[in-house]
């Protein structure tokens, strides 16, 4: 995430829906054959604007998981959601994978592909435009999403700063 990471939550205070994002088997080749083990990419959320990812490796798939959500729960941050949307367009970036979030009018849905759609839907998010472009490794594109709504700023705190209302944000 983030450098200047400022808006982290604590999983205590509240009530998380998990989604798993991508389950990958990796082989070992030891002296009697392969020994398989399993990485599990895990994004959870509260459906109000908190959201994080976690990565758990484990030789089944179900205590992968289960780390994976340990992890993820250590990662939470709060992005601004206004009206089921995000408020500005922001382009975010992670290594090989470059996504593009853009706000959408009320009832267009999530737009969005497989890993960027958990993210976005587990923070809250119903009305979104995006566009995954590059790598389409799932580490990548949600480590690019969480770069992007790391760096979208709230409408509220502009217009505080700004010393002006908040229709003078949006509307100039």
């Amino acid at each position: 995430m983030s450098k200047n990471n400022i808006r982290s939550v604590k999983a205590s205070e509240i009530e998380l829906k998990e989604r798993v994002v991508a389950i990958n088997r990796v082989a070992k080749v030891v002296k009697g054959g392969r020994r398989f083990s399993f990485a599990a990419i895990v994004v959870v959320g509260d459906g109000n604007g908190v959201v994080g990812y976690g990565l758990g490796k484990a030789n089944e798939v179900t205590d992968a998981i289960a780390k994976g959500i340990d992890d993820a729960k250590k990662n939470l941050v709060k992005v601004p959601v206004y009206h089921s949307t995000v408020p500005h367009a922001m382009e975010g970036k992670y290594s090989g994978g470059f996504v593009l979030v853009k706000p959408a009018a009320p009832g267009t849905g999530v737009i969005a592909g497989g890993a960027m759609r958990a993210v976005l839907e587990s923070a809250g998010i119903r009305d979104v435009l995006c566009k995954s472009k590059g790598s389409s490794n799932p580490h990548n594109v949600i480590k690019a999403t969480f770069d992007a709504l790391a760096k979208m700023r709230d409408p509220l705190a502009v217009a505080q700063q700004r010393g002006v209302n908040l229709q003078k944000v949006f509307n100039g």
